[in-house]
């Protein structure tokens, strides 16, 4: 099988990806954050069934990347993959596979411009739809200490004195418009030791979580996977921190424990780990993959 990718972008767990979704000529397939079409390449050349599928990316750029596939039948939907999934319900649209993967793709961690890197200095943005909302540099300059601090503390797992300090340093040096001055304001506020990892990394979590609604996101996809579903059909969610992952794990273990009323069946008892099960590639070591079926 090809795993041609496009430029800047190697999908993570994409062997685990396919051996546990286990796709089928002729099945039809959702993915619900396709980004560069990684995973989709691998899971269209099983199915075959391109005018069956459909591709949804909220990121522009992402869906200008997609058009080869749109060339070829596959349906684009440009907007979050709630709203995505809220549509395709209300049109009857039914799945047998569906995958939603979490992460940050490359291309926008690598890319100064989009506000989401430490290593490229670009504007505080962070947005994953750059066509609205607000950015990062906006919430900063208008949070006050206090709202910080909680979006430092609960979305990026600071302890919560460290993400208080942060806080009022950042907002006692405001205003923000790029994110290499942010960056070096938290590292040279940081307290305790410094590991491999760039101080400012677990603040940048909370920050593009909070811009771009994450954790929301995932709390109201997750009860439509099932409504989205053919009997026997398989969904498969990737995510790349615990505030994902316990959010993804209670509601598989909810549908277990549902009894005649649940509607998905866990695949994955433990789920598949990037850290064991894609070691060649430094951007799965986090991540975790889960898969149900529907019952």
């Amino acid at each position: 099988m090809s795993k041609e990718h496009p430029p800047h972008h190697v999908p993570v767990l994409f062997d685990a990806t396919l051996r546990e979704l286990a796709p089928k000529v002729g099945e039809s397939y959702l993915d619900l954050t396709a980004g560069y079409a990684g995973h989709a390449t691998g899971v269209l050349e099983l199915t075959q069934s391109d005018k069956e599928s459909v591709l949804v990316d909220r990121d522009d750029y992402a869906i200008a990347h997609l058009q080869h596939m749109a060339d070829r039948g596959v349906r684009l939907m440009h907007t979050d993959f709630v709203s995505a999934a809220t549509q395709l319900y209300e049109e009857g649209r039914h799945f047998d596979l569906i995958l939603i993967d979490l992460g940050v793709s490359s291309p926008q961690l690598d890319q100064g411009e989009r506000g989401f890197s430490l290593k490229h200095n670009g504007p505080l943005d962070m947005r994953m739809d750059r066509s609205s909302g607000l950015t990062a540099s906006e919430l900063i300059n208008k949070a006050t200490v206090q709202e910080l601090a909680t979006i430092i503390h609960e979305y990026g797992e600071e302890p919560y004195m460290q993400a208080k300090n942060l806080a009022e340093v950042i907002i006692a040096n405001r205003p923000y418009s790029d994110t290499e001055t942010l960056a070096a304001l938290i590292k040279q506020n940081y307290r305790g030791r410094q590991g491999k990892i760039h101080p400012a990394t677990r603040t940048f979590q909370a920050l593009r979580i909070a811009v771009n609604d994450e954790l929301g996101q995932v709390k109201a996809i997750l009860p439509l996977l099932p409504k989205l579903l053919n009997k026997g059909g398989r969904v498969g969610v990737i995510s790349f921190h615990s505030l994902e992952d316990r959010l993804v794990k209670r509601f598989f273990k909810e549908q277990e424990e549902a009894g005649f009323e649940a509607e998905l069946q866990t695949l994955t008892k433990k789920p598949v780990s990037g850290a064991t099960d894609d070691v060649h590639n430094p951007r799965s070591r986090s991540a975790k993959l889960r898969v149900a079926v529907k019952k």
